[in-house]
């Protein structure tokens, strides 16, 4: 591909109108190969050169959209030098410069939403969208409707304020000492939050005194995990899925 003006490039990719596009620039979120670029008519080459908004990275060409059921053992990079990559799982499969959706702790499972959509997935983890993220947690200990009332209002968990209020739903409580060690309660709950703090979840039940000891990602804003995919399964999303991604 020949080189193009930065602005163009920006507006193709979905970023706004030449004109928005032109006022993001001044406000500085755009990189090229790792670079501050402010000039709209800064020539770039979409093939070769790093083109980024605030951290996540832009390709103008056909998007690719898939649901990975992510299994435990696998960290939400495009690349590690330690653990195997979701990326690894996705054999096969169509687009270049796919990468996940915001990240599932290495023993977390799940929903993934792996794509090459850059302002996509830069909607998506906006803080400002606040979009709901739900969770299917099993927790040592016997959750009480106290617990649930503090994980609902929002809880210190060490950042500079509360999280913001969640959704908190008891599903069951049973004995498993297998998992626990001593016997105690497992308490199945499911949570749902909307924002995407550090470790935010398994730090809310550790502010109640309930570690988490499993911890799911059944959906993500209007994407629900396919329940038929068996972990590390994947599949394309469906037009209406994709649309309805598109809608936030």
């Amino acid at each position: 591909m020949s080189l193009i003006r930065l602005d163009k490039f920006l507006a193709d990719a979905g970023l706004g109108t030449r004109s928005q596009v032109k006022l993001l620039l001044k406000k500085g979120p755009v990189a090229v190969n790792g670079k501050p670029a402010r000039r709209p008519e800064q020539k770039v080459d979409p093939e070769k050169d790093e083109i980024s908004h605030e951290g996540m990275p832009i390709f103008c060409h056909e998007s690719y959209y898939y649901m990975l059921n992510k299994p435990a053992g696998y960290v939400s990079a495009t690349e590690d030098n330690t653990a195997p990559t979701v990326l690894s799982l996705l054999k096969g499969a169509a687009g270049r410069g796919l990468f996940p959706v915001g990240r599932l702790d290495k023993d977390t499972e799940g929903l993934l939403l792996i794509t090459n959509d850059g302002p996509l997935a830069h909607r998506l983890l906006s803080p400002r969208h606040h979009v709901d993220k739900t969770y299917l947690v099993k927790a040592s200990g016997t959750i009480t409707p106290h617990d649930l009332a503090r994980l609902e209002s929002g809880i210190d968990i060490g950042e500079k304020a509360p999280t913001l209020p969640a959704k908190a739903r008891l599903l069951s409580l049973e004995s498993c000492s297998q998992e626990t060690g001593d016997g105690q309660t497992v308490s199945l709950v499911e949570l749902t939050i909307h924002e995407g703090k550090f470790h935010q979840v398994k730090r809310m039940f550790q502010a109640i005194g309930k570690p988490v000891l499993y911890l799911k990602r059944l959906s993500m804003g209007s994407l629900t995990l396919d329940e038929s995919l068996s972990q590390g399964a994947f599949r394309p999303l469906t037009k209406e899925e994709i649309s309805a991604l598109k809608s936030f």
